[in-house]
């Protein structure tokens, strides 16, 4: 069994069902005791910012910034640097607990012996 679990989330607002299960599975797992790193790409990139994850809105789905405080407390959450540059994000502008980290940073994670990874 995996010990570790990358998750990549490419949705925000504009598939905020996909966007959402990526959240409530990295959460969840983190609440079971895996180690998570959660990878905020596309869209999802937004979150990184204050106040952005209180405007997502889905029924029926945990608030995004409960999730966002729950993966932080034990997990780590990464904004992709070109997805970052791309929206005039700097390491200044996020919350914290999130780190801006590129493609090179995420391969090594995904490559890692027991890790699992999943893409939302």
């Amino acid at each position: 069994m995996a010990n570790k679990l990358v998750i990549k989330v490419t949705a925000g607002a504009d598939a905020p069902e996909r966007c959402s299960q990526a959240f409530t599975v990295a959460a969840v797992a983190v609440a079971s005791g895996v180690e998570v790193s959660l990878w905020l790409t596309g869209e999802s990139a937004w979150f990184a910012l204050p106040g952005r994850a209180a405007e997502f809105e889905l029924p029926h789905a945990a608030p995004l910034p409960d999730l966002i405080e729950s993966i932080t407390a034990a997990g780590r959450i990464t904004l992709c640097t070109q997805c970052a540059a791309r929206r005039e994000i700097t390491e200044k502008d996020v919350i914290e607990g999130v780190r801006i980290a590129g493609a090179q940073v995420f391969v090594s994670e995904v490559m890692a012996d027991d890790v699992r990874a999943l893409v939302y």
